[in-house]
């Protein structure tokens, strides 16, 4: 490894950020200087560049984008919520426990954490500080389950990891020592992250519970009323049948997550304009809109990105690495304890694609080197990474809650520590136990 090459990547790349530079100028200056630096001709730049963003997988990305828009125009998210809210019924801290249950059902058709929050807070956060909770643990609670909306399947982040983990193979003596592994695939990782992401989810139920039993949040009802679950149901149905239909078709092999991504749009103008009849033109065009400047920001960090990890491997870092982990100790809890916490300090200060992007090409090589199944390093990156949507400087939850509940950030902050804590313990339980992530991939034959 040549370490003038290293500086120039990694300081060009720091140097930008503290400048105040987007994480792609950032990503793609470094690696453009680096370019110039050893040599090499810069139109390899953009062929690198130009066919990270050529895979048939990505087109899943505009798609599902589209699909969750789009949901929350028709209606679908806000039945969503109802069903929801008559679940939690006399559960003490109801509606922190609705809202919980609410990002968990629009986390499988959205994929963003971000969009979960918006599409969730704009109609939980209210409702909670009408019923005396204190705005800004409305907002907290909020923020904290939007995460789950990249780890249930169809996440985003999974569409992202499983592309950057194509055509990183496993060392030589990687295999020699613990024989072939398993190659990761897009619907894989979907299923893979079914149980994390109820286990995630019921960490966060653990810790409103908690709360709310200190500071008397009472339940929404005093005992569960058969006959509103069940008009709650009837008037969710064609909502409730949406993740089905999308991860049933990707479960059984009726369609990819590409084609699912597709069937989700058609699904939902049917429902929206012939069904629900709340799909109207205006929020069609605005539903456009935003999936052409989401799917436009994450596209760009996507060209960038793969150049910059492309470099790194050339450079032989993740083999460095590896070393230097191995090195230090060879206890796969402690290897799983320095991985998680790195994770959860990049997820402080770098979006989730992004470092997803970047962490890939080095972290996946290191793993294998340990003998760790790559699905399972991914659904646990993704968990590590959700975290940091409700941890500050960047938590973009955070800003998200902030703006829907008119809390200030500090004050929000002040009261999302204790999610922070149990989702990060969460995080530990799943990457302890393998079979967590890979029991049902082997279920249904992955």
């Amino acid at each position: 490894m040549d370490a003038y090459i290293v500086e120039i990547l990694f300081g060009g790349f720091f140097l930008l950020l503290l400048l105040g530079a987007p994480i792609t100028i950032a990503l793609g200056g470094a690696a453009l200087a680096t370019f110039l630096a050893v040599g090499k001709n810069p139109i390899a730049f953009v062929q690198i560049a130009f066919t990270s963003v050529g895979s048939f997988p990505l087109m899943a990305l505009p798609a599902f984008v589209l699909a969750g828009a789009l949901m929350e125009a028709a209606g679908i998210s806000r039945r969503l919520v109802d069903i929801a809210e008559t679940l939690a019924g006399p559960i003490t801290g109801g509606l922190g426990a609705a809202t919980v249950l609410a990002c968990l059902f629009f986390g499988a058709i959205s994929g963003s954490g971000p969009a979960t929050t918006a599409a969730v807070g704009m109609l939980m956060i209210p409702a909670m500080t009408k019923r005396h909770y204190d705005r800004a643990y409305a907002s907290a609670v909020t923020a904290s389950s939007g995460g789950l909306g990249i780890i249930i399947p169809p996440s985003i982040p999974m569409v992202i990891f499983g592309i950057a983990a194509i055509g990183l193979m496993p060392p030589p003596d990687a295999v020699a020592k613990y024989g072939q592994f398993s190659t990761v695939s897009i619907p894989k990782l979907f299923v893979a992250g079914v149980i994390p992401g109820v286990i995630m989810a019921g960490s966060l139920l653990l810790m409103n519970y908690l709360i709310s039993k200190k500071n008397g949040y009472v339940g929404l009802t005093e005992k569960w009323s058969g006959r509103d679950i069940v008009v709650a149901l009837r008037r969710g149905f064609w909502s409730i049948l949406a993740p089905v239909i999308i991860l049933g078709g990707i479960y059984t092999g009726l369609f990819t997550p590409t084609e699912s991504a597709i069937v989700a749009i058609f699904y939902t103008l049917f429902v929206g304009i012939f069904l629900h009849r709340e799909l109207k033109l205006e929020a069609l065009l605005h539903s456009l809109r935003t999936t052409t400047w989401i799917t436009g920001r994450v596209l760009l960090i996507l060209f960038t990105a793969t150049v910059f990890g492309r470099l790194l491997v050339e450079q032989r870092i993740p083999a460095i690495i590896a070393d230097s982990m191995l090195g230090m100790t060879d206890n796969l809890y402690l290897i799983w304890a320095m991985v998680i916490g790195f994770l959860l300090f990049v997820g402080m200060f770098m979006e989730t694609l992004a470092a997803i992007m970047i962490l890939v090409p080095v972290l996946l090589p290191v793993m294998y080197t340990f003998g760790i199944d790559p699905t399972h390093v991914g659904i646990v990156v993704i968990c590590a990474l959700s975290v940091g949507f409700q941890t500050p400087p960047l938590g973009e939850n955070i800003f998200v809650a902030s703006g829907i509940g008119g809390s200030s950030i500090e004050a929000i902050v002040s009261r999302i520590h204790p999610f922070v804590m149990v989702s990060t313990a969460a995080v530990f339980v799943i990457a302890f136990f393998p079979q967590l992530s890979l029991w049902l991939p082997g279920v249904v034959g992955y």
